[in-house]
Parts: structure tokens; sequence; C-alpha cells
């Protein structure tokens, strides 16, 4: 009676079970399914050890226990050398092993690394030409350029299967980390700074993506539809968002960069040139000047130490402004220049 009530206890939780999707174990693109076998393998190396102790253990305090008499009883024992052995060499072949598959599959799966096939069986034709995706993480939603195509989506993606695709990945104000489990391992979107992945999905659904890093108020609904499609459907999907007549320029943009929450899906028809670079250096505002350009001038010497001969007052521009030999008004003259400048060498 008791077991049958256990049993009926326990189907509300096999039900909420049967709606659990293990999509890290059982994805749909090539990246993320070797990824996957990675975990397998991993696992299995570990349970090597991490059984046999579970075993060992309940044996010993079942055999040991204070009322078997029949068991040998050795206060003085201290010392084996063929338990040594087993202790040391089993654990020892583990780590060796896994640090040999790690070692593999890490410059493998390199997130930055081309790939070389589109599946186990199928090799990368050499006439496949990648799709390109530009993705910036905004508060808190996704947005993704498509630069060849001129078109430009908020939280949605779309690929075709069996098609490389190469994301380009920044953010504009803080940490995120882009994931679809269904595609490959999570890359961490980062303001200022660009990462790289590439992957494919094989198998045509609607998956799911989303930040795996916390970022805010917003950050539990930063979530997007990643599309896998035929040739056929992306297509069409690319030819209805170029009839889209929103443009995505930068003034669009500095308005879909303020924080929200929930977006909706957007869809652009064109995309405002270079405007990805402007995102990644800070300078969508034509007001602002870009990292690029920033670092560009600290490279040759800038205003910092090695140019700080740069900032100069010159009065002789400025005459009228003295009496008698008393400045009647601070003035600060300052131009940017390089060290090698002649009036440094004066």
């Amino acid at each position: 009676m008791i077991r049958k009530l256990a049993l009926l206890s326990s189907l509300p939780l096999l039900a909420l079970l049967n709606g659990c999707k293990l999509v890290v174990l059982s994805p749909s693109g090539d990246i993320a399914s070797q990824e996957s076998h990675l975990l397998v393998v991993a696992t299995c190396l570990m349970l090597i050890i991490i059984v046999p102790v579970i075993l060992l253990t309940i044996l010993f305090a079942w055999r040991y226990r204070a009322s078997n008499l029949e068991a040998k009883y050795d206060p003085e024992w201290n010392h084996s050398t063929g338990l040594e052995l087993i202790i040391w060499g089993g654990p020892l072949l583990i780590v060796i092993a896994l640090g040999l598959v790690t070692w593999i599959t890490t410059h493998t799966l390199d997130p930055y690394r081309p790939l070389d096939r589109i599946s186990e069986q199928q090799p990368i034709s050499e006439n496949v030409r990648p799709i390109t995706v530009e993705v910036v993480a905004l508060d808190w939603k996704w947005l993704f350029i498509y630069p060849e195509l001129g078109i430009a989506t908020v939280n949605e993606l779309a690929a075709p299967v069996n098609v490389p695709i190469r994301f380009k990945i920044t953010a504009s104000t803080v940490m995120n980390s882009f994931y679809v489990p269904a595609l490959a391992g999570q890359i961490y979107a980062m303001p200022g700074m660009q990462t790289k992945l590439h992957a494919v999905i094989n198998s045509p659904g609607e998956y799911e993506g989303f930040s795996a890093n916390y970022s805010g108020a917003g950050f539990s609904n930063m979530r997007f539809k990643f599309l896998g499609m035929s040739q056929k459907d992306f297509d069409n999907w690319v030819r209805l968002n170029k009839s889209n007549k929103n443009e995505l320029s930068r003034q669009a943009y500095l308005a879909l960069e303020k924080p929200s929450i929930k977006e909706p899906v957007h869809y652009y028809g064109a995309v405002a040139p270079d405007l990805y670079d402007a995102v990644i250096n800070r300078c969508v505002d034509t007001k602002d000047m870009c990292m690029n350009q920033m670092m560009a001038i600290d490279s040759k010497g800038g205003l910092g130490l090695g140019g700080i001969a740069a900032v100069a007052s010159k009065p002789s521009p400025y005459a009228s402004l003295f009496d008698g030999g008393a400045l009647k008004k601070q003035v600060v003259v300052s131009q940017l220049c390089t060290a090698k400048e002649s009036f440094l060498r004066e």
C-alpha cells in the first residue's frame, strides 16, 4: 500500500519531467553535439573512480560493522603497496585521460576557429560561404545585424540549415553572455570588445537563445528565438525583412539602446553603414570620439606622460589679454601632437 501511494505521488513529478528538453545533451548543431559528447566522455571517465568509491564505502561499512564478528580485525595495519597503487594510479590515469581529451577538444572547438565540417558525416564544401551575423547585447534585448544582407532584427535570429554561421559579438553597456544551447556554447559579449563564435545548425526548428550572464533588472526576460530554416525559407525570411520600411539608423539605434524589458521582435529593412563598428568603438553618437581614434592618438604620444609638453601656454596670440605683465585672464592653449614635434625639442 505504501509503495502504491509513493508511486502515485511521483506521477506529477514525472509529468513535469516530460516537458523538459535535454537540449544540452541532445542539441541540433554540430558544435553543441561535440560539446555534449565531451561532457559525456568526461563524466564517464570520472565515474570510473566515483562509482567504485561509493560501492566500496557501502561494502566496507557493511562488512566491518560492529555486529560482524567474522570480519578480520587488525588495528596495527598501516600500509599496503598494492592498495596505494590502486588509490593513486587510478586517479592519475583518469586525470591524464581528461587532460588529453580537454587539450584536443579545446583546440578543435575553439569558438574563434572557422568550421572544418558541417556534421560528423559531412565535411564543409569549398563553395559554401559562411553567413555573418553581428550580435549586440543591449539592455535587455538582443540586436542582430546581417551586414551582407543589409537587414537587422531584435530578439529574433535566423540561419539556414547546414550553412556555417560566423558571429561577431559585442555589448552596448554591461557584459552579457550569448547562448543558444542547441547551437553552441556560451560566448561573452563585452562593451568595447569583440568576441567571435563559429557554429552551424543541422536541423530545422525553433530554438531558445538567452543571456547566461546576469546583467540587471531585465535579465530574466533577455531571450530571443533562433530559427533554423531551409535555404528557401531563409531567403523568404530575408525578403520579408528587406520589405520592412524601418531603418536602423544611428538615431534609431540610440533610441533602441535605452533599457527596456520584454522588447517585442523588430525588423529593419536597412542598416546604417558601419553601425556595428561604431557600437564597438562607442561612438554611435557622432559627437563622441571613437575608441580606435583615441588609441591612434595615444599610440603617437597623445596627451599622456609621453606627450605632456603638448599642453602649453603660448602668450603671443593673446598679447591683448596682458596688462603691464599682469595676466587679466588665465589662458591655456592645448594641442595634440606627437613626442617628435619640433617645438618639444626646443
